[in-house]
């Protein structure tokens, strides 16, 4: 007669552990989009398809749910960057592309940084992720594109970074309203960039 069923090892729990934590992320990241970040934890749940308790097991603060969105959206751009460029992309279109992305990031998750306001630690900790992640990634790709004769660099990279940051600020995620269209913006910016 077999025995009682074995518990799983500690390796494929921690692998349950960072899956549900993922789908978790994934879902939250959704959900602050559509409803902003201080959407219901039930809606990350269900999304997720978990119960509230596994959100809270994870990540026992809203503030620390927002940062997992975040670090994870800032890996995905920096993969990006890292990323082998389209076929046929020169190394301006490359930029150019990654910035819109960017700027596509801003303008869906200016909400993560307000919700961490009155936490300083927090608020710390995701201006060092920006500027020990992104900024070299931003600065890698403006690079080639200068090293190729398209583009110029007449600021430091962390300075750009921050305009195009700057340029995004109370841009509406579900589209342009009163006629601000932040990435039409950004692309002025990119153009004045150029070498001509």
């Amino acid at each position: 007669m077999p025995g009682p069923a074995s518990a799983p090892p500690p390796t494929a729990r921690r692998a349950d552990a960072r899956r549900n934590a993922d789908a978790l992320v994934q879902a939250a990241a959704s959900v602050f989009v559509e409803r902003g970040v201080d959407a219901p934890v039930r809606e990350v749940a269900a999304r997720a398809g978990v119960g509230v308790g596994t959100i809270y097991r994870h990540f026992p603060t809203r503030a620390e749910l927002v940062v997992a969105v975040y670090r994870h959206q800032v890996d995905e751009l920096v993969d990006r960057a890292a990323a082998a460029p389209d076929p046929g992309a020169s190394p301006a279109d490359t930029l150019r592309a990654w910035v819109h992305a960017f700027a596509g990031f801003l303008v869906t998750k200016h909400g993560l940084a307000g919700a961490l306001h009155a936490d300083d630690e927090s608020s710390a900790a995701l201006h060092a992720l920006v500027t020990d992640r992104l900024v070299p990634a931003f600065a890698a790709l403006l690079d080639a594109a200068v090293e190729a004769g398209e583009a110029r660099a007449p600021l430091e990279p962390a300075v750009l970074l921050r305009a195009i940051g700057n340029l995004c600020i109370g841009a509406d995620p579900q589209g342009p309203v009163g006629g601000y269209d932040a990435h039409a913006v950004v692309d002025v910016l990119l153009d004045g960039l150029r070498r001509r």
